[in-house]
């Protein structure tokens, strides 16, 4: 088992049927809205598949912009086209399938700094690489008291 680097918290509540207000534990973070879409939600919101790619997306830009300014690189842009399919398991159970990651740069492509962060960047990238790995989540239900 690895040691513990750091936790944090974060409330989800039910607002309405299946939308659900995220509150984190910062109080300068803003609530995120969250709902499935029909027939089980109104898709008021991005569900927690959208969540989970805008996380992958998100991570693997930001590894490769601290990689590039890490290599002295000034004004490298970053930015990310995320695709997902979303599957059927072998218990008809839907399932986030294949995430597809397309970054997008300032950089020319055989920029030498780029070249260089292409072989490490990737493996900073706490969500992709826990995705990656799995995770484990323990689960478990408490009636009201």
């Amino acid at each position: 088992m690895s040691a513990i680097a750091s936790t944090f918290s974060l409330h989800v509540e039910q607002i309405d049927g299946f939308e659900f207000r995220v509150k984190f534990d910062k109080e300068q973070f803003a609530p995120l809205l969250l709902d499935e879409p029909p027939p089980l939600g109104h898709d008021a919101a991005p569900n927690a598949a959208r969540i989970l790619a805008a996380a992958i997306g998100n991570c693997l830009s930001a590894s490769l912009l601290f990689c590039l300014q890490r290599a002295k690189v000034p004004a490298a842009r970053v930015s990310a086209d995320v695709d997902v399919e979303i599957v059927r398991n072998e218990a008809r159970r839907l399932r986030v399938g294949k995430v597809n990651v397309t970054l997008h740069t300032s950089l020319p492509a055989d920029d030498p700094s780029l070249s260089s962060c292409l072989s490490t960047f990737e493996d900073f990238c706490v969500v992709t690489q826990s995705v990656r790995q799995g995770i484990d989540v323990a689960v478990k239900v408490v009636g009201e008291q």
